[in-house]
């Protein structure tokens, strides 16, 4: 295996890489090997959209479960299409028939 050695490093770029590899349980040492490796590959470990990033950054918290509330009518007035409403039911009292 080949080595490297990276000079002039700015403090501010140790110091997050550092911290990003603590995040990883992984030494910078190796927490650098796959960054370059992701990098020259195209692979990428992160997630690929919002969900699954929410997902990973609030598993730790447990799910939540948010009771549905019941619906209401509808404001713009128009048919009912629930399968229990008749041909003539309205959403709302007063509307115009067709």
């Amino acid at each position: 295996m080949a080595s490297i050695t990276i000079r002039n490093l700015d403090d501010d770029v140790r110091t997050r890489l550092r911290v990003r590899a603590a995040a990883h349980h992984r030494s910078m040492e190796e927490e650098v090997r796959i960054i370059l490796r992701d990098a020259v590959t195209g692979r990428r470990t992160g997630p690929r959209n919002l969900a699954t990033f929410a997902r990973q950054c609030f598993a730790s918290l447990g799910g939540v479960e948010l009771e549905i509330p019941p619906r209401g009518p509808s404001l713009r007035g128009d048919r009912c299409r629930a399968p229990s409403c008749g041909p003539t039911h309205r959403r709302l009292k007063g509307s115009v028939p067709d």
